[in-house]
């Protein structure tokens, strides 16, 4: 089996371009399996489980960012799928913690980026981007080629080894190269390791701190006139 993860921005188009894929594969004989992981609302595991027919399942991942939560379910989640026979799981994370990856060794990461962001864009989503093995740039139709070409050398700068695919992901148009990625994915085998090196540590903040200011704090911390320090065990 194979297993794609897709993060991304809110809006940039994720489901949209999911929904073109899982229609090509279909009509390839294969059979997909989608799992959605957001923070509190997501209902595309029920539109996906109704048009297409496939098995699906959501999880929100509350407390937890939703990057942390893929790594907590994605075990389950290979278990559950190969057990309902499925050739292609795809994971749909928020992806919103900039200073993380979703992505797996041996799974193909997906990140989609909306080309009407803006141009610096690329130069703000982390690892999100730049441990991904295909770009998927969306909206296209929305800019100037000019923009686009800006945009593109943006995503260069930031990831130089990444694939980049432009796609009108509303019509479905520049799908097909992604399909012949997917087919040219290796399935998954043996235990599963983190695409890249974790944040550095949690900081007091996220275990309910709430005072303000970074001498009521320890851990890895930061002041306004020092960028980074670190203070306490």
């Amino acid at each position: 089996m194979k297993l794609i993860i897709c993060a991304g921005p809110a809006t940039t188009g994720k489901t949209a371009v999911l929904r073109h894929l899982i229609r090509k594969l279909q009509a390839r004989g294969q059979k997909p399996a989608f799992l959605k992981i957001d923070v509190q609302y997501a209902e595309e595991d029920e539109q996906f489980a109704r048009e297409f027919g496939i098995p699906t399942r959501k999880v929100y991942s509350g407390e937890l960012c939703p990057d942390h939560c893929n790594v907590m379910v994605l075990g389950d989640a290979l278990q559950w799928a190969s057990s309902a026979n499925c050739d292609v799981l795809m994971v749909e994370t928020a992806g919103l913690c900039l200073r993380c990856s979703p992505y797996v060794d041996g799974g193909l990461g997906l990140v989609v980026l909306e080309a009407t962001s803006g141009m610096n864009l690329p130069l703000k989503v982390g690892p999100m981007l730049s441990l991904a093995d295909v770009a998927v740039v969306t909206k296209i139709d929305r800019i100037s080629q000019a923009e686009r070409e800006v945009f593109r050398a943006r995503i260069q700068d930031v990831a130089p080894g990444v694939r980049i695919r432009e796609v009108n992901a509303l019509h479905g148009i520049g799908i097909d190269p992604l399909v012949a990625r997917v087919d040219a994915q290796a399935d998954v085998n043996g235990p599963l390791l983190l695409r890249g090196n974790p944040p550095v540590g949690t900081c007091t903040i996220c275990v309910g701190k709430k005072e303000i200011g970074w001498q009521s704090h320890f851990g890895v911390v930061r002041a306004l006139e020092n960028q980074t320090f670190y203070r306490g065990e």
